[in-house]
């Protein structure tokens, strides 16, 4: 009998089934689709010269996790590589506010849309040089952060709090206002913001725009060479060398519980697997709690919880195999990995706008990633393998474009919102339809069944927003991994601290599981050691 069942191979998953066998725990993942990776996934299949991620590509979360950085996954063949800039956002008067690693870069940049931006945006930079490190400890760990949190709180103490907590729970484009005088910083703190599903009127989107534009300019928009399958790769052998296994087609259906705790699991094909101490499931809170779990073993408020839960908006991806370079009106958009679209603040909350009250965008708002930039393996030389992906409504009121659109998602809606993705590319970038090789289209459906995490298209398990953060993720309660039932921990991006790439749903996941293996002085050193850190 295994110790602990691990239920989806997504970068959660196998950092909960790394940090277990690093406890000396047999660990089994179980993974419903034929490859491990979940979201981190890189393939040939748009053009056979060309790498395309198919999922997610930059990983600046990663690069900071404390998580991912204490497994040594350069050990296993893992390398990062960067473009020369980590973001542009240019506009259609040509102007182009950057984002660098060296901050005199991009402060030389937004001063150019404004004298004094240049300092403003040193001014936050250095908030982060002070708070960053005790910050991320606070994020990455479980909540409440007891440890991380005192120190963080000590250190506001010293740096204004009450004016840091301020900023950081205000609407991104007060913050930009208060901060900025022209629009280069405000665009990259509303750009950055709308990575998750904040617009720039919501409440903390200044925070988590602050957050995302600061992890940029501390340690860039990493991408791991090869493809963003790299890391799956290395998560997986770094695993094997420790006994652990992961099989995958093999989707369970439910998680067997006896006397309220957590025994095991059974597969669709009927087979059970039993599990001595833990089963950590990787997958979102609807799916856990909606199918896996018998409502028998769940109390009545979590159904009444769960009917209140929100999805992040939902996804819409096209994948491209270009001949040339993005023939971009901006030169400086030409070096960075990441492009946003939009022109201008008003821009993104129009495009948020018609999110919310159901339509599809006419002019989507596109975060543009340029592949072989940022890593030249990808393509030939002198060509780009290229992603964009833009949001549109889970479900669809009517269409706000000329188009028609029904939100049906079939091959011919699939194929006009493409094109209208293009065309608005097209606008910041004349005869980028030219050099269109080949494309990929994943429209909500195609991503939700390519990985069933992907609900509707939605890549961060439940929205951003601060009604569904901290104590409220995933459901009203403590914030942390563990469930009703004994012995069953969330360990997918549903659970704090949420989306992105950083694996700590998973070591939150994993943690809990040992520590609930009962007081320190029973357990090894290293479990005592993993236990600690929480």
């Amino acid at each position: 009998m295994t110790d602990a069942v691990v239920v989806g191979a997504g970068p959660n998953g196998l950092v909960a089934a790394n940090l277990l066998a690093d406890a000396g725990w047999t660990v089994e993942v179980l993974e419903a689709e034929d490859e491990p990776g979940g979201a981190v996934k890189s393939d040939r299949g748009v053009h056979p010269a060309y790498v395309n991620d198919l999922f997610s590509s930059f990983y600046p979360l990663a690069a900071a996790s404390p998580v991912l950085s204490a497994l040594d996954l350069d050990k296993e063949g893992l390398l990062w590589t960067h473009a020369p800039h980590v973001l542009a956002h240019p506009l259609l008067d040509g102007r182009c506010a950057v984002l660098d690693r060296d901050r005199q870069v991009t402060a030389a940049s937004l001063e150019a849309f404004a004298p004094g931006d240049g300092r403003a945006w040193e001014g936050l930079c250095t908030t982060f040089d002070r708070l960053g490190d005790d910050l991320l400890a606070a994020l990455f760990t479980t909540f409440p952060p007891v440890r991380a949190g005192a120190r963080l709180a000590a250190r506001l103490r010293g740096a204004g709090g009450l004016r840091f907590a301020r900023s950081m729970l205000l609407p991104v484009r007060r913050l930009g206002e208060e901060e900025f005088d022209g629009e280069g910083g405000r665009l990259l703190l509303a750009g950055n913001a709308l990575h998750a599903d904040l617009p720039p009127e919501a409440a903390v989107s200044g925070g988590f725009g602050w957050l995302m534009s600061m992890l940029g300019q501390a340690y860039g928009f990493p991408v791991p060479v090869g493809g963003a399958g790299s890391l799956t790769t290395a998560l997986m052998d770094r695993l094997a060398k420790r006994g652990g296994t992961v099989r995958c087609g093999e989707r369970v259906s439910e998680i067997v519980v006896r006397g309220g705790r957590a025994v095991g699991v059974r597969t669709a094909r009927g087979e059970g697997i039993p599990a001595r101490r833990a089963v950590l499931a990787d997958v979102t809170a609807p799916a856990l709690y909606g199918e896996l779990v018998g409502a028998e073993h769940l109390p009545a408020r979590v159904f009444e919880d769960l009917r209140r839960f929100q999805w992040d908006f939902a996804t819409f991806k096209v994948d491209w195999a270009l001949g040339g370079p993005v023939p971009w009106t901006a030169p400086e958009a030409a070096s960075a990995g990441t492009v946003h679209l939009a022109d201008g603040v008003d821009a993104l909350t129009r495009f948020a706008a018609q999110i919310a009250r159901g339509l599809i965008p006419d002019r989507p708002f596109a975060l543009f990633g340029q592949m072989t930039t940022a890593d030249a393996t990808r393509s030939p030389a002198g060509t780009e393998s290229a992603w964009a992906y833009t949001h549109v409504p889970h479900h669809v009121k009517g269409d706000a474009g000329p188009d028609g659109l029904t939100g049906r998602w079939d091959a011919a809606e699939q194929e006009r919102m493409a094109d209208r993705l293009e065309e608005e590319i097209e606008r910041y970038a004349p005869g980028f339809r030219g050099r269109v090789l080949a494309r990929r289209i994943l429209a909500p459906p195609t991503l939700q069944a390519a990985d069933s995490n992907l609900r509707g298209g939605a890549i961060n398990a439940g929205t951003t927003s601060l009604h569904q953060q901290l104590v409220f993720r995933p459901l009203p309660g403590t914030g942390r991994p563990e469930t009703p039932v004994r012995g069953l921990f969330l360990a997918s991006a549903s659970a704090h601290p949420g989306g992105g790439v950083h694996g700590a749903p998973g070591a939150n996941a994993a943690r809990a599981a040992l520590r609930a293996q009962g007081p320190a002085r029973f357990l090894t050193a290293a479990q005592r050691a993993l236990a600690a850190r929480g």
